[in-house]
């Protein structure tokens, strides 16, 4: 009896705290449109056993049948998601001040890349943003340019060995968005295009590590995963990345210190001359008075490492792939190129703003296939729109992807027409948060300047010495970024 009676407490507790904290979310989430599910279960079933391939499928299925905004769930006590392709409610998302921390599974980078400006919210992260916005001033991107163009030649040297052949360029694009990169931020030039490196294995390996992490739930419950090999291995490839940061830190700030360098940016105008990499940005800047310390540093610098590397690897595979796929618009950018570039072999910052309809190429590229397809907010107060009043602590996901290809936004979504970014051409300018590759608002992406150079250039350099053709055609998934599902298969042919 007394047992009997403990236990009828318990319930109406649990009845009476989950009506407290849940009712009116659940009410919430009823009203956006859902597949049908489990009670208490909900959703999860969806998730287990599917591959990376399967689930991208699966939310573009759900979008197709529900509509421009959907909503699933992970269970009673699991947390609720949204994916939203309505052009209002994305821009009463991204352009609020207040709705700027991110989603949960951010979290599985936090291990490698901290909580820098990527990952981290609130004071941290307007502190941060302030901090590194110097850092892609026009000045600090013509420096950019000059590593991307000399990239671009190494890229361009390779090619040359495949003349005549097919080759899968999505390798070849990761390893010079990974040399672009690791230079911009460090200073430092790792030639992963023509050798291996310690530094570039650990980087694909604990990049594969955390796809498997953000796809397969069994390593997901934490207390599991800590007994498992794929864990040990985790910690000690960010042992490694971590004391190669480290390491490249410690020895540029001793040599700032033997120099004697000055590192108020009050005497050095926009650090052109001496801060030449991120780096040099993040170890002469000050947070209320005091220097930021090596882990600070260290997780900025690998934060735009891995940003940097991964989601340019993916714009610039699919540029390529898009460019060898319509030989009209091959052609175009050639004469382009021609008419800007003439005879000159390197390219500055002010020749690749002169490559207009090379730049509505890539627009139309990263429209079809951008780089991250989906992206969140964690909502830190309710969002009210017209529509949908979506709960506190929900998981909203905006997707170019969907919007890309959305009729709605973009008339004939499957047709490749780069003019359609063409203001003067378009009968209505389009609506900023109707294309959001890079996202928009307060948290937009700091390095996405660098990232349309990175791909302008790389762009310039191959087409201006190769025809390019469509070897086999694609699928498409997404794991951390968007990427082809068996690589880009291009036939490459030297210019007479």
């Amino acid at each position: 009896m007394f047992l009997f009676t403990i236990l009828s407490i318990l319930i109406i507790a649990l009845i009476s705290w989950y009506k407290k904290h849940f009712r009116r979310r659940d009410y919430l989430y009823s009203k956006i449109p859902h597949p049908y599910h489990i009670p208490l279960l909900h959703h999860s079933l969806e998730f287990i056993g599917k591959t990376p391939k399967e689930l991208f499928d699966w939310m573009e299925d759900m979008s197709n049948e529900l509509g421009n905004v959907y909503f699933f769930s992970t269970g009673i006590f699991g947390s609720g998601f949204a994916v939203i392709s309505d052009v209002k409610i994305v821009e009463a998302l991204l352009s609020s001040q207040v709705q700027l921390d991110k989603t949960i599974d951010y979290n599985y980078l936090i291990d490698w890349i901290g909580t820098g400006l990527l990952i981290s919210n609130s004071k941290k992260w307007f502190t941060r943003r302030k901090l590194l916005t110097p850092g892609f001033h026009f000045k600090i991107l013509e420096r950019f340019v000059e590593i991307q163009n000399n990239q671009a030649n190494v890229f361009v040297n390779i090619l040359q060995e495949y003349d005549g052949k097919e080759v899968d360029i999505f390798p070849l694009a990761s390893l010079y968005a990974l040399d672009t990169v690791c230079e911009a931020a460090m200073g430092i030039n790792i030639h992963a295009q023509t050798k291996q490196s310690d530094y570039l294995k650990a980087v694909q390996e604990i990049t594969r590590i955390i796809t498997i992490k953000s796809f397969d739930t069994t390593k997901q419950i934490e207390f599991l995963y800590r007994f498992t090999e794929m864990y040990r291995r985790e910690k000690k490839l960010i042992e490694e990345l971590h004391a190669f940061t480290d390491k490249i830190i410690q020895s540029r700030r001793e040599e700032l210190l033997m120099h004697n360098e000055e590192t108020s940016e009050q005497n050095d105008e926009i650090g052109t001359k001496k801060k030449k990499a991120l780096l040099d940005i993040l170890l002469s800047s000050r947070v209320e008075g005091e220097p930021l310390k090596n882990s600070d540093i260290r997780e900025e610098v690998d934060t735009f490492m891995f940003a940097g590397h991964d989601t340019s690897k993916s714009g610039i595979c699919f540029v390529f792939y898009c460019i060898a796929k319509y030989p009209e618009v091959q052609q175009k950018v050639y004469e382009e190129i021609i008419e800007v570039l003439g005879d000159e072999e390197e390219i500055n910052l002010q020749k690749l703003n002169e490559l207009h309809y090379l730049e509505l190429v890539i627009r139309e590229s990263l429209r079809l296939f951008p780089p991250v397809p989906y992206y969140g907010r964690q909502l830190v107060e309710e969002l009210i729109t017209e529509k949908y009043t979506f709960p506190k602590g929900m998981n909203v996901y905006v997707s170019p992807y969907l919007m890309g290809r959305d009729e709605r936004i973009f008339p004939e979504p499957k047709k490749f027409d780069p003019h359609r970014f063409e203001v003067e051409m378009a009968n209505d300018k389009i609506n900023p948060f109707s294309y959001v590759p890079f996202s928009a608002g307060p948290r937009n992406c700091i390095g996405q300047k660098f990232a349309q150079y990175e791909m302008r250039m790389i762009a310039a350099k191959v087409l201006r010495k190769f025809k390019l053709s469509i070897a086999s055609e694609i699928t498409i998934l997404s794991e951390l970024v968007l990427r082809p599902e068996n690589g880009v298969n291009l036939k490459i042919e030297k210019r007479k």
